[in-house]
């Protein structure tokens, strides 16, 4: 199946790593332009290499703190100079800290607010006059299964994921009759080096191991095992592909069947 990336050019946040450098490693493969950007720079230009040796696509490394407000409008404007436009957006963020709602201070919403609501916003804001011009004009959030099922311990990020999926409903049906689609994924347990902390936290407060946490949590999966980030990016690859150019709005779980409702 011809996705008909070849040349597309896409920004991808939070990815030196994980989930979003697994997204552009096979966005990559399959020909599409790569503007990446992580906060830690070493790291990110580690990934762009691996990138372009891998893929042999062009690949420019972007670094800065989605937390910055200034930083999501210089990504994109970056890329935009850089490749002469901008057809794909993939708002990618690492989660905000685990904990319950009283171990938490103001200033520690605000920051995950920055992270993982507010530079979603802001990436959009500065990306619409390229998506505009765009023929395949296509934006992706990354957000979490916590959305449709919160879970203890992550207070930060039940709450304000769920913002983001507000925002990425709304602006599919706002701005669809421009030609721009919105999705998101809704990613469950996969093995991440955040899922792993996780695990090591989920450990040290029930007496056990991460390795015996990770075992349990698999159990939880219909399927009975932790997803992949190349099982994500799969996913993701689609969704923001051409061939998907009559989905928008949608928000998918690439779960695994952790999830037990019906809608």
């Amino acid at each position: 199946m011809d996705l008909k990336l070849q040349g597309r050019i896409v920004l991808i946040t939070g990815a030196s790593r994980g989930l979003g450098f697994a997204a552009a490693r096979v966005l990559g493969l399959e020909g599409a332009k790569l503007a990446i950007n992580s906060r830690n720079a070493a790291r990110l230009e580690e990934a762009a290499r691996t990138l372009r040796e891998e893929t042999r696509s062009e690949v420019i490394a972007l670094p800065g703190d989605l937390v910055d407000p200034e930083v999501p409008s210089r990504l994109v404007e970056q890329t935009a100079s850089h490749f002469g436009g901008l057809d794909i957006l993939i708002a990618n963020a690492g989660g905000p800290p685990a904990g319950r709602f009283e171990s938490f201070e103001e200033k520690d919403w605000m920051e995950a607010l920055n992270l993982s609501f507010m530079s979603n916003v802001r990436l959009v804001k500065a990306a619409l006059p390229y998506l505009r011009k765009s023929e395949a004009a296509s934006v992706l959030t990354v957000t979490s299964w916590v959305v449709k099922q919160p879970l203890p311990n992550l207070i930060l990020s039940n709450s304000i994921r769920s913002a983001t999926i507000g925002l990425t409903k709304s602006l599919a049906l706002e701005l669809g009759k421009e030609g721009i689609r919105f999705n998101s994924i809704l990613p469950a347990w996969t093995d991440t080096e955040r899922f792993r902390q996780l695990m090591e936290l989920r450990a040290r407060a029930r007496g056990t191991t991460g390795e015996q946490e990770m075992i349990r949590t698999a159990q939880e999966s219909a399927l009975g095992r932790i997803g992949t980030p190349e099982e994500f990016a799969n996913a993701a690859e689609f969704l923001v592909s051409p061939a998907a150019s009559f989905i928008t709005g949608h928000m998918l779980a690439v779960d695994g069947g952790v999830y037990k409702g019906t809608y």
